[in-house]
């Protein structure tokens, strides 16, 4: 049996467990269940790549530092920036792998929602086919149609989570962006207050402090709306598809607030001494 036909299966008799609940939409609500089962069990995964982040924050004014005092020798840079990161117990790639490897997944079930080869796509949510599309809702009964409201319904909650993103990311942008700023005036203070105790009394031109790196503009002002693009992947792929796309974006949301709710400035930290 193929992997797509052993999560046929596996829907198939989660359904049939709901179908007292449910009834005829058994098979939907069966797919956001296992949706949500496949999202908590990678959530430990979303926790390391939440914990690598943090941990490249932290060393980010360090890091910058180094780049700067050695920005004329690459190999002792890039000797300095392994130890530092080593001493921090992480890697400058610390968080890629989990993210990584839950692409495979997201594959096999986004392949599983949009197939054509099995009976689960034949049930219905409230009426509506899991196999059919928004243009199919649009033309048995149009926007305002039984099949249509269906649809209606999801991208309102696509669109509600994807706004909350796009809010969420912004305003992360935001925090980042003065919290990079604190740290380049902290740093700022600091070396003018060194600059005064030179020998002799006279006063050293201060370093200037690190250039935090920034992401392209552009990049970083239109990156939170791609948040809105499931919406038109929703309009285009079967209402199966549909159903796990608000499912797992709407954990993500979640569980991106949950990991990164303690996450704020630490511009004074290590910049006392």
């Amino acid at each position: 049996m193929s992997v797509f036909g052993a999560l046929s299966s596996l829907l198939s008799t989660l359904a049939d467990t709901l179908d007292p609940l449910f009834g005829a939409s058994a098979t939907a609500v069966a797919i956001i269940v296992f949706t949500l089962c496949v999202r908590l069990a990678l959530h430990p995964l979303a926790r390391a790549a939440a914990r690598g982040e943090r941990v490249r924050r932290d060393l980010a004014p360090q890091v910058a530092e180094i780049q700067r005092k050695h920005r004329s020798d690459p190999e002792r840079l890039r000797r300095a920036l392994t130890e530092t990161y080593a001493d921090a117990g992480a890697s400058p790639l610390a968080g890629c792998g989990p993210m990584v490897l839950q692409i495979p997944v997201f594959m096999v079930m986004y392949r599983l929602f949009t197939g054509h080869d099995h009976a689960l796509l034949t049930h219905t949510l409230l009426g509506a086919p899991l196999g059919g599309r928004w243009s199919d809702a649009l033309a048995d009964g149009g926007v305002f149609g039984a099949h249509g409201m269906v649809y209606a319904g999801l991208f309102a909650v696509i669109a509600g989570v994807a706004a909350y993103t796009f809010w969420s990311s912004r305003r992360m942008l935001a925090e980042r962006k003065a919290e990079a700023e604190a740290l380049r005036q902290a740093e700022a203070a600091k070396n003018a207050r060194n600059a005064t105790h030179t020998k002799k009394g006279r006063k050293a031109k201060a370093a200037p402090p690190p250039e935090p790196p920034h992401p392209a503009a552009g990049l970083t002002r239109w990156l939170p709306l791609l948040s809105f693009g499931t919406l038109v992947t929703a309009a285009i792929v079967p209402l199966a598809a549909g159903l796990y796309l608000a499912t797992t974006t709407a954990w993500t949301a979640a569980e991106r607030t949950l990991l990164h709710r303690h996450s704020g400035p630490r511009a004074e930290q290590g910049l006392a001494d």
